[in-house]
C-alpha cells in the first residue's frame, strides 16, 4: 500500500508526496483581485516546506461573487500576469500548483449584489440574493469556463471546482438553499445539474491530460433539511464519469451551524468516496503525521489536505518526515538544520 511520502499522479500532474496544501482564503488581494507580495511569501513558504501540491485559495470567477473585496480573482485577463508570476515562483521550488475556482453566490460580501439559486439569504448578516434565471445560470457556467481558461494561460497544473462550504455550486446542490421548480431544482438530478454542467464546461476548455478536481461538502451536518451522504456520493460518481479526477471531501457551510470537529472527522467520508473507485482527499484536522499516513496506507484516501496545520507550520511536511522516520528532503539551503 502507498504511504504519505509516496508519489501520486493525477493525469499529467506529478506529486512528490501525498500532502496537499488546502485552499485557504487570505483576504490579501488588491481591490482588482490581483496577487500581492503576501501571496508569494505565503505559498512559496509551503512549497519550500515540502508539500506535494499547493492549492491556491478560492479564486473568484465573478467580481460580485467575492466573499470580500480582498479575494483573489480570475474573472479578468488582466489578472493572469500576476497569477503566472506566482505559478512560476512555486514551480521554481519543484512543486505543482493548482487553483480553486469559486463563486460565493448568496455568501458574497454584502457590498456586492448577490445571486443564488433562490431568493433566500444565508443569514441576517447577508443580502437576500437574486434568484438566477436561465441567462444568469448560463453566465455562471461560462464564468467558470473562462476562469479555467485563464488558469491554463497562467500555467496552473490543475483546477478545483469549489462545490462546498455554502458557496454557489453547493447552494444549488442543497435543498436548504435551492427551492427552484425548474430544471435546476427539485430532485437530485435538478439540484446537481449546475455543478455537472460547470464540470463539463471546465473540462471542455482544458487539455485532456490536465486534471480537474472538485471539493464537495459531503454532509450538511446539523443543518435541518440538508442532503444525505448518498446524494453527494452519487454526485461524486457523476463528476468522475465526466472527467473530474478527485473529490476533495469536506462538510457543512450552507447553514449557520457548527459541527463537532476532531482529528480525522472527515476521513470516513473520504473512505466512502474512495470505495466507489473515485480518488479522494479528506481535509480537517489531519495534521497528525501518523493519522495522515494511516489515511493513505489504509486505503481511505489517496491524498491528505492540510489547512490550519500548515498555517501553524509551513514546514509541516519536513517535520512529518522526521516523525515518521522518513529521510528528510529539505531544500539544500536548510539541510544544515536536519
Amino acid at each position: 500500500m502507498p504511504h504519505l511520502f509516496d508519489p501520486f499522479d493525477s493525469r499529467r500532474m506529478h506529486l512528490r508526496n501525498r500532502i496537499v496544501m488546502s485552499p485557504m482564503c487570505q483576504y490579501s488581494a488588491r481591490d482588482d483581485g490581483t496577487v500581492t507580495d503576501w501571496h508569494f511569501v505565503h505559498y512559496g513558504a509551503r512549497a519550500v516546506g515540502g508539500v506535494g501540491l499547493v492549492l491556491l485559495e478560492m479564486t473568484q470567477v465573478a467580481p460580485y461573487g467575492r466573499l470580500s473585496p480582498e479575494d483573489l480573482g480570475i474573472w479578468d485577463d488582466a489578472q493572469i500576469p500576476g497569477l503566472r508570476r506566482l505559478v512560476d515562483f512555486v514551480h521554481s521550488q519543484g512543486v505543482p500548483i493548482g487553483v480553486q475556482l469559486g463563486h460565493a453566490g448568496r455568501k458574497a460580501d454584502p457590498i456586492f449584489d448577490a445571486v443564488g439559486p433562490s431568493a433566500i439569504a444565508f443569514s441576517d448578516d447577508y443580502r437576500v440574493p437574486h434568484a438566477l434565471d436561465a441567462k444568469g445560470i448560463a453566465t455562471v457556467i461560462d464564468q467558470f469556463a473562462q476562469g479555467a481558461r485563464r488558469a491554463l494561460e497562467a500555467g496552473f497544473d490543475t483546477v478545483e471546482l469549489h462545490g462546498a462550504h455554502g458557496y454557489l455550486l453547493h447552494q444549488f446542490l442543497s435543498p436548504i438553499s435551492n427551492k427552484r421548480e425548474d430544471g435546476y431544482g427539485g430532485d437530485l438530478d435538478g439540484r446537481a445539474r449546475l455543478i455537472l454542467e460547470v464540470a463539463d464546461a471546465v473540462r471542455g476548455v482544458l487539455p485532456q491530460d490536465m486534471p480537474v478536481w472538485a471539493r464537495l461538502s459531503m454532509l450538511e451536518a446539523g443543518a435541518e433539511g440538508g442532503y444525505p451522504l448518498s446524494d453527494t456520493l452519487e454526485v461524486a460518481k457523476r463528476l468522475h464519469d465526466r472527467g473530474v479526477d478527485l473529490i476533495d471531501c469536506t462538510t457543512g457551510g450552507n447553514a449557520p451551524v457548527r459541527e463537532p470537529e476532531f482529528p480525522g472527522f472527515r476521513l470516513p467520508l473520504s473512505a466512502a468516496v474512495h470505495a466507489l473507485g473515485v480518488p479522494s482527499m479528506p481535509v480537517g484536522h489531519m495534521e497528525y503525521p501518523a493519522l495522515a499516513d494511516a489515511a493513505i496506507s489504509s486505503g481511505q484516501a489517496d491524498l491528505v489536505a492540510l489547512a490550519r496545520g500548515l498555517l501553524r507550520n509551513p514546514h509541516w511536511a519536513l517535520a512529518a518526515q522526521q516523525a515518521l522516520q522518513v529521510d528528510p528532503t529539505p531544500p539544500e539551503q536548510y539541510r544544515r538544520a536536519y
